[in-house]
């Protein structure tokens, strides 16, 4: 069985690729809190990834890295420390995650890296300047290390729009909105957490051996239609 290593598994996207994963996988949960279910599949190791030191692993064969943020404020409301701490969480955990796995990693011959993006670097969007250039960040650290890990490790990043979990639930906390947000997408809906799971479960399998580098956008359409 192999063994997947997921930063922040216990709530939204990253609860639900932990809950998708168990069924088939051994899951090594590294998050602040505990997650809310068991398995018989699944340890947990609570800790900060941006203070504490990560818990060694000796072998793995997939990382996925699901912390985040939205901190969506006008650009003229936005502080220096905003982009610092949208910085450190996106980026800098990323790259203490893989510099401390690496190791683990090698020692697999289906090993893989997942990242997390957003479709707010492909569109302007108002409110959006922080995070925008810390997961801009995130995509071109996910094409140069695919490059120095190659060919051993492959390293993706998936790129969601919004998406029905609780880091974005005051975006879709009424009826209106949500039409609002259904509205602006060209498929008429937005994502649900199971559907970036199953992305993430791809692009860990061997049906994907082909793919590094990629940014994959699940965008319901946002991105590349206009209607």
């Amino acid at each position: 069985m192999k063994k997947i290593i997921i930063i922040g598994g216990s709530k939204g996207i990253g609860k639900a690729i932990t809950e998708n994963l168990l069924k088939e996988y051994e899951v090594v949960n590294i998050s602040r809190t505990p997650p809310d279910f068991q398995h018989a599949n699944l340890s947990h190791h609570t800790c900060d990834i941006l203070t504490d030191e990560l818990p060694e692993i000796e072998a793995a064969d997939s990382l996925i890295y699901c912390p985040g943020s939205i901190n969506l404020k006008p650009f003229n409301r936005l502080k220096l420390d905003d982009f610092r701490t949208d910085f450190e969480i996106n980026v800098i955990g990323a790259v203490k995650s893989i510099q401390a796995y690496t190791k683990a990693l090698s020692q697999s011959e289906s090993a893989s890296i997942v990242l997390f993006s957003t479709v707010a670097t492909k569109l302007g969007m108002p409110f959006h300047a922080s995070v925008a250039t810390a997961k801009s960040a995130v995509e071109g650290l996910t094409k140069s290390v695919a490059a120095d890990l190659a060919p051993t490790i492959r390293v993706n990043a998936i790129a969601p729009t919004i998406t029905d979990t609780e880091l974005a639930a005051k975006f879709l906390r009424n009826e209106r909105m949500i039409e609002s947000t259904i509205q602006r997408h060209p498929l008429k809906k937005y994502l649900a957490p199971s559907e970036v799971a199953a992305m993430a479960e791809y692009l860990i399998s061997d049906v994907s051996k082909s793919i590094s580098g990629q940014i994959f956008n699940l965008d319901c359409g946002i991105v590349s239609l206009k209607l």
